[in-house]
């Protein structure tokens, strides 16, 4: 038991690297962000599997460990409380006045008649009642203290498997959607993908979801305590079509997930997709998307990035920010005031070169430019700024062509999650819980009765004695009511 407690103590201790360090599994940016800023501790961290603590060789040997050991001292303590609950309650003591609980009365009646009273006081109180011989009983209850820890502990176990059969099984996937574009259910469709190890990736559920509304509320009355701007609902109407073909629409909100059969799917973010056409010299389109931005505060301001591979004589890319109520200063630069689009800007810088240095994969988000150079700003500025609104065009330089602001869209971000061990690790927490408040709410109590007749009055001497499994200061009052209370000597 010490040695499960240990563990369990160790494992409590292992998970705190994963509540303070970025983990790859659920913000791959972050994390390589942390190590970049972290040259010196950032690499050995790595090599210790401190930003994949859940996953690291480590954390799973302590989770194997406790989970031997659980069972190890589950196993012979369940067949210990089997035995004893088939077991008759022990001989009374001789010397029962030497118990902790004790008292000894004389009453009216023969013993046996006592005795009988006695028996039915205590089996009132729920004691299991065996008499050895014609003068005492041995009474004995809180059977569930016992069998309370040992579910507590077995559930344990199912918390441990749960969570196992989840790592193995389960897959987790991120994607952003803008509105009126559909994601399929396949391995290209998602921006991220976690797959378990004994998950195939190619054999994902077929099925689709389209975006057709995001609608956010946004608190736009100063109530004071920095309630400006602060979101009030978010909500997501999709068309969902499943494996079967047939279309039905569903609507995702804040902890009111879609259920597929393929997983389930949570509204996790939001944000905003501006929409841009860049064409070239002739007026030709080489470029028409809703490019989602990311949010970096609580008014959208968004950064992002406009790829344009097509543009000749060299790949033009755009990074900046967009700004839903676009406010720029010398202070803080290009920022928002409020979440909503009251006055949606696009604030730009221009690039040409390779979009892709080597064939390297890298973020839809950001822009690489180690093998690009800044366009000419006018009069000389070393590097081309660009501030569009909806409807805007803007002519880029050296006869490149043009960028349009058409209009914003928003987009809703879907992280979709198959977990099938979820319902034997809710399952195995209640039990846990239901049994720790057992262990914790009842008492093992043992209660023993002696009667003898009393040669002078004619009257029946009865003595009883209590003793509890652990500390029990109500063993007195316990003792007091078994003599006093219904049936009993009185």
């Amino acid at each position: 038991m010490r040695t499960a407690l240990f563990l369990l103590l160790l494992l409590a201790v292992g998970a705190i690297p994963g509540s303070t360090f970025p983990q790859r599994s659920i913000d791959a940016a972050r994390t390589a962000q942390w190590i970049s800023d972290h040259p010196s501790a950032g690499p050995l961290l790595d090599r210790l599997g401190f930003f994949e603590v859940y996953a690291s060789p480590w954390f799973a040997a302590i989770y194997l460990l406790l989970f031997v050991s659980l069972i190890g001292c589950v196993v012979p303590r369940s067949r210990i409380h089997w035995h004893q609950l088939r077991a008759r309650p022990p001989r009374a003591p001789r010397r029962l006045d030497r118990l902790p609980a004790h008292r000894e009365e004389v009453v009216d009646g023969s013993p046996d008649e006592v005795r009988d009273r006695l028996r039915t006081a205590l089996r009132g109180r729920r004691y299991r009642v065996h008499a050895h011989d014609d003068s005492t009983l041995s009474a004995e209850k809180g059977y569930l203290k016992e069998t309370g820890n040992l579910v507590f502990h077995l559930a344990l176990i199912g918390v441990l498997v749960g969570v196992g059969w989840g790592h193995l099984l389960g897959w987790k996937g991120d994607v952003i959607v803008p509105v009126g574009k559909t994601f399929a259910n396949t391995l290209g469709g998602y921006d991220t993908f976690s797959p378990g190890p004994w998950v195939d990736p190619t054999d994902l559920s077929p099925y689709t979801i389209r975006l057709d509304t995001m609608d956010v509320a946004f608190e736009t009355e100063d109530k004071g305590a920095g309630q400006f701007g602060m979101p009030r609902d978010f909500r997501a109407t999709t068309t969902f079509t499943g494996p079967d073909g047939r279309a039905e629409q569903r609507e995702i909100a804040v902890n009111h997930p879609l259920e597929t059969g393929g997983g389930t799917v949570f509204l996790l973010g939001n944000g905003y997709a501006p929409r841009v056409t860049v064409r070239d010299a002739d007026g030709t389109a080489i470029y028409t998307s809703a490019t989602p931005f990311l949010a970096q505060d609580n008014n959208y301001t968004s950064v992002g990035a406009i790829k344009v591979p097509g543009a000749r004589p060299d790949d033009l890319g755009f990074a900046g920010f967009f700004l839903p109520t676009g406010v720029i200063d010398d202070e803080r630069g290009p920022h928002s005031v409020f979440p909503d689009t009251l006055d949606p800007q696009l604030a730009l810088t221009a690039f040409s070169g390779n979009l892709l240095p080597g064939g390297r994969p890298q973020s839809v988000y950001t822009l690489d430019t180690a093998a690009m150079k800044p366009l000419p700003g006018k009069d000389g500025a070393d590097q081309l700024r660009i501030l569009l609104r909806p409807g805007e065009t803007f002519e880029l330089p050296g006869g490149r062509g043009s960028i349009t602001f058409d209009g914003v869209e928003r987009f809703a971000g879907f992280s979709i999650r198959t977990d099938p061990g979820k319902t034997l690790t809710l399952v195995s927490a209640l039990l846990a819980l239901a049994g720790l408040v057992l262990s914790l709410v009842v008492r093992r109590r043992r209660v023993f009765v002696r009667v003898r007749p009393d040669e002078t009055t004619g009257r029946t001497v009865v003595s009883v004695g209590g003793l509890a499994k652990d500390d029990d200061e109500g063993m007195d009052d316990e003792v007091a009511a078994v003599l006093t209370g219904p049936e009993g000597t009185r």
